[in-house]
C-alpha cells in the first residue's frame, strides 16, 4: 500500500511539471525548476499529506496485523515469523521500521518495565509510527522552509508581499477606474501613478493647452508658469481638474468640459501635476500663492 502511495505522489510531481510546461513556464530544464521552485510550497503539501495517510494505512495495517496474531494465539496456533518471510520484506517497510522504531508483538516481553502498578506492566514502547514519521515529515519541511524563503530569490519576505500586494491593488485600481471613468470629477480625482495614462494626458496637453502654457508648462503672455510651486487657482489634482474642466473664462482659459471627457480631463491633470518641479527654460515668473497639498479639501 505505501509503495502505491509512493508511486501516485511521483505522479502527482509529474503532472505538476507537465502542467507547468503546457502553462507556458518553459520548456527548459530551467523553466521546470523556476515553476518548481515558485510551487514548493504546494509540492511540501502534498508530500505532507501523502506521507501522513502512508503512515495512517501503515498503522491500520499493523494494529491488523496485530489482531490477527491474537486471533490465531485464541486458536491455539503458533504464528512465527520465518527469516525467509522476513526477508521478503520491502525496503521501505525495514527502513520505515528502523526509523520509527517499532517492534512486533511478539517481542514485548524484551522491552516490559521492571515496575507494574495494580498488575499492569509498562511497556518501553516508542512513540506512534504515525507520530514520528509526521515528525520527520516536519523536519524536512523546515528545512526545505527555511531555505526557500532565506537562503533563494523565490520566497517573499513580508516587505516584498507587501509589496507585491500594493502594486495588484494600484493595478486593480486602474482597472476599476478604467470602467467608472466617466464618474471622476473635481470631487473624487486622484493622481494616478502610471505611465500610459499620463502620457494620454501629455497627448492632450500637446494637442490643447500648448498655445497658453508652453510646450514644457513653462508658461507665456496669456497661460501661467504650471512647473512652480505658486497657483493662481489652487494646485492639487482636484483643483487642477476643476480649472480644466470649467475654465476660468475671465481670464481667457476656456471651459473644457464640453470638448473633453472626463476621462481625458483626468488624464491631462495628472499629466499636469507630473510638470511642478522640472524646471523648463524660460519659465515664466511665479504667479499665485504657494499651494500645499493639505490645503486639499
Amino acid at each position: 500500500m505505501i509503495n502505491r502511495l509512493f508511486i501516485i505522489l511521483n505522479f502527482l510531481f509529474f503532472a505538476v511539471i507537465c502542467n507547468a510546461q503546457e502553462a507556458g513556464s518553459s520548456s527548459t530544464n530551467s523553466g521546470v525548476l523556476d515553476f518548481f521552485y515558485e510551487n514548493i510550497i504546494l509540492l511540501m503539501g502534498i508530500v505532507v499529506v501523502v506521507a501522513a495517510f502512508a503512515a495512517i494505512i501503515f498503522l491500520f495495517n499493523m494494529m491488523l496485523q496485530i489482531q490477527k496474531n491474537r486471533l490465531m494465539e485464541e486458536q491455539g496456533v503458533d504464528f512465527v515469523e520465518s527469516k525467509e518471510v522476513a526477508k521478503k520484506e520491502s525496503w521501505l517497510s525495514n527502513f520505515y521500521k528502523n526509523i520509527t522504531g517499532t517492534r512486533p508483538i511478539e517481542e514485548e516481553e524484551d522491552i516490559l518495565f521492571d515496575h507494574e502498578y495494580d498488575g499492569i506492566r509498562e511497556l518501553d514502547n516508542s512513540l506512534p509510527p504515525w507520530w514520528t514519521a509526521l515528525f520527520y515529515v516536519t523536519i524536512i519541511f523546515a528545512v526545505v522552509y527555511i531555505g526557500y524563503y532565506h537562503f533563494t530569490d523565490y520566497g517573499l519576505d513580508p516587505h516584498q508581499e507587501y509589496a507585491q500586494e500594493m502594486e495588484i491593488a494600484e493595478k486593480a485600481k486602474l482597472a476599476f477606474l478604467a470602467t467608472q471613468s466617466n464618474l471622476v470629477d473635481e470631487t473624487n480625482a486622484e493622481f494616478v501613478e502610471d505611465d500610459a495614462f499620463i502620457a494620454a494626458g501629455k497627448t492632450i496637453y500637446d494637442k490643447n493647452c500648448v498655445a497658453c502654457h508652453g510646450a514644457l508648462g513653462e508658461g507665456n503672455v496669456i497661460g501661467p508658469n504650471m512647473t512652480d510651486e505658486y497657483w493662481i487657482h489652487g494646485g492639487g489634482m482636484k483643483n487642477i481638474f476643476k480649472t480644466v474642466k470649467y475654465g476660468v473664462i475671465e481670464k481667457g482659459m476656456q471651459a473644457w468640459q464640453e470638448m473633453l471627457s472626463p476621462v481625458a480631463i483626468h488624464q491631462v491633470s495628472s499629466y499636469i501635476m507630473t510638470l511642478e518641479g522640472t524646471n523648463p527654460p524660460n519659465a515664466k515668473e511665479p504667479q499665485g500663492e504657494i499651494w500645499k497639498e493639505s490645503e486639499e479639501n
